[in-house]
């Protein structure tokens, strides 16, 4: 046991001895390396590439109207040209949900008249007729087929006039 304790011991040091006599050779290697290199001729840099001068921009709308300024499109009379909603008409109940929440779920003839059938988001199925209003933008019922209900709107363009758009109500 204590020969093994011993050669623990001494192992290790035997081993560094060995490591710093392989280290310790000479450096002659290196610096004929590093001579070599030193007397290289030097390599050519490329120029840098020629800047581009910036070009710049004219703007020429300079005598257009301003687009954060309101459009006066009215009339010498101050009266907004195209359609217009009613202003003092009383609101029909559908004209509450906007038109995609609304579907056609059939028609019905009684008395000679065609109505559309209409279900809401709620649930409710409600009776229509050409001339009713529906959606939120004034939208007037123009006709009622089996599968279609054909509706006219009033959008705004966003600087006080209306134009009319046309859109439906389809069986889903």
């Amino acid at each position: 046991m204590e020969q093994s304790m011993r050669l623990l011991v001494r192992l290790p040091a035997v081993l560094l001895v060995l490591v710093l006599t392989a280290c310790g050779g000479g450096m002659g290697d290196l610096e004929q390396y590093i001579a070599d290199v030193k007397q290289r001729p030097g390599g050519r840099i490329e120029p840098l590439p020629q800047i581009k001068p910036y070009e710049t921009f004219d703007y020429q709308a300079s005598n257009k109207r301003s687009p954060f300024v309101r459009d006066r499109s009215a009339d010498e009379n101050g009266v907004m040209k195209g359609p217009t909603p009613i202003k003092n008409r009383n609101k029909e109940y559908l004209e509450q949900f906007p038109l995609d929440t609304l579907n056609m779920v059939g028609t019905l003839e009684r008395e000679g008249k065609i109505y559309g059938l209409v279900q809401t988001n709620d649930g409710l199925v409600h009776r229509i007729l050409p001339g009713n209003y529906v959606g939120q933008n004034d939208g007037r019922v123009i006709s009622i087929m089996d599968g279609k209900i054909e509706i006219e709107e009033l959008v705004s363009n966003g600087i006080g006039n209306f134009f009319k758009r046309s859109a439906g109500i389809g069986i889903d």
